[in-house]
């Protein structure tokens, strides 16, 4: 590989770690496995670079990777349950954003964090990336359809059935809409 191609993955690298890795947690819930994830991602990204072609938006393409790389992990941690404990994502809060919220506020947010992570846990690994990408990364049907390689009418119906085990998990704990 010449020089040049290396210069470029390491500014990709540098420009994109950050959005590759908060996807990885989005989408798997726990940090050590977004960053086998993100690791997973950037050595097929590197791989196949000369598969780019240009014309589509770097950080789509990059999307995609992620996605499907977290999706192949989920699926191999469903086959090896006892290798499967997530972290909470309230252990993991400080890589979110925040504008210091008052006390109560950070409690309740806290609270809310756990119910839908343990929701989330019920999920299948096409359920949990089709919520994720919808409802944490706000993508349009088509978009997740494309990233996870299925049709519009699929992800819609992962996307509904991941909502649905929210729901009565958020239930559960006595909280409706």
């Amino acid at each position: 590989m010449p020089d040049g191609d290396v210069d470029v993955f390491l500014a990709l690298v540098e420009r994109h770690r950050t959005y590759m890795y908060n996807l990885a947690l989005r989408l798997t819930g726990r940090e050590q496995d977004a960053k086998d994830v993100v690791q997973e991602s950037l050595l097929h990204a590197f791989v196949h670079l000369d598969r780019f072609e240009g014309r589509a938006d770097l950080r789509t393409w990059l999307n995609r990777i992620v996605v499907n790389c977290a999706l192949d992990h989920l699926r191999g941690l469903r086959r090896r349950p006892d290798a499967y404990a997530p972290t909470p994502l309230s252990d993991v809060a400080d890589t979110a954003a925040s504008a210091s919220p008052d006390p109560e506020r950070l409690a309740a947010s806290a609270d809310w964090r756990r119910l839908v992570a343990a929701a989330m846990e019920g999920m299948s690994p096409l359920e949990r990336v089709t919520f994720a990408l919808r409802h944490f990364e706000g993508r349009a049907i088509a978009e997740i359809a494309e990233a996870v390689g299925i049709g519009n009418n699929a992800a819609k119906q992962h996307i509904f059935r991941a909502v649905r085990k929210l729901r009565l998990a958020l239930a559960a704990h006595g909280v409706s809409r």
